[in-house]
């Protein structure tokens, strides 16, 4: 099996690119505390190894810019070489820009890939009017990934989620499907034919958004999903946000909690087994011990 990358190695900072702004010691320390986490969930979980080919799936927003952007700085200090490739999917969203992440990737000097598929007419055509197009959303966009990933050969999908999305998705899992379920840092899809990483699993999204400010990335804002407010997934967002302005590190704590299970404090049969268990009986005393 190739061997995942070394962890002490990967937290090597890599050089700016020669048109960023120079960085104040604080955006600087902000850019070395964000390759140490990507590095250390990327050695943690294994999620990439000796040869994979990376399929960094670019949407345009925050987060998946700033993916790209740690990736890149990474694979130049890695001691083993892999492959990165930005892919993105236009959904032929009325007015997308499509010119600007191809001028901003061919400026960067990355390969990429642009995958043209109008999921926009069938969700617009498929959900009511006033409702959530998300999960239709979603599940097209997905398709359309994995079925290019596995045309393509890639061996690894990588995609932005962060450590507020992985919260969130546990909440909407517990109120809305009544399961503990969050966003894994890794996954095998379910034909068993791709293996899905998420390297910012455990990067605050307020972090985020200063990186990408101080990175200058030009963000192309969702005007499909991400123009619905009623969304429930926005709803915990806030409760989220709530908490941390009113109990700084609560999120944190909730966050790492995902990686403490204990299935013998918890309730589902089928991964504690509560029947076996029974009190050991207590030794039996003897003459001696008695008249002790």
């Amino acid at each position: 099996m190739p061997a995942a990358l070394p962890l002490q190695l990967l937290h090597d900072p890599a050089p700016p690119r020669a048109d960023a702004p120079r960085a104040s010691g604080d955006q600087a320390r902000l850019a070395k505390a964000l390759r140490r986490q990507v590095g250390q969930a990327i050695a943690d979980y294994g999620m990439i190894e000796a040869g994979d080919k990376v399929m960094v799936c670019l949407s345009g927003g925050k987060d998946s810019y700033t993916l790209l952007d740690l990736l890149l700085q990474l694979q130049k200090k890695a001691p083993v070489p892999f492959e990165l490739v930005a892919v993105n999917l236009d959904q032929k969203q009325p007015g997308f820009p499509e010119h600007v992440l191809p001028e901003y990737l061919r400026a960067l000097g990355v390969p990429y890939q642009i995958i043209e598929q109008d999921t926009y007419s069938v969700v617009t055509r498929v959900v009511p009017e006033g409702k959530t197009m998300c999960s239709l959303c979603s599940r097209l966009r997905r398709g359309a990934l994995y079925a290019h990933a596995a045309k393509h050969g890639f061996t690894k999908i990588a995609l932005g989620h962060h450590r507020d999305d992985a919260v969130a998705t546990f909440f909407m899992n517990l109120f809305h499907h009544a399961k503990l379920a969050a966003m894994p840092p890794k996954l095998l899809s379910d034909d068993g034919r791709h293996v899905v990483i998420r390297p910012l699993i455990t990067v605050r999204e307020a972090d985020i958004v200063q990186y990408a400010e101080a990175r200058r990335f030009p963000i192309i804002p969702c005007t499909l999903c991400g123009s619905q407010e009623n969304l429930q997934r926005r709803q915990v967002g806030q409760l989220l946000q709530q908490w941390d302005r009113d109990h700084p590190g609560r999120v944190d704590q909730i966050a790492r909690a995902l990686a403490d299970v204990r299935p013998a404090q918890l309730a589902d049969p089928a991964l504690f087994d509560f029947a076996a268990l029974v009190a050991q009986a207590a030794p039996a005393c003897s003459e001696k011990d008695a008249t002790d």
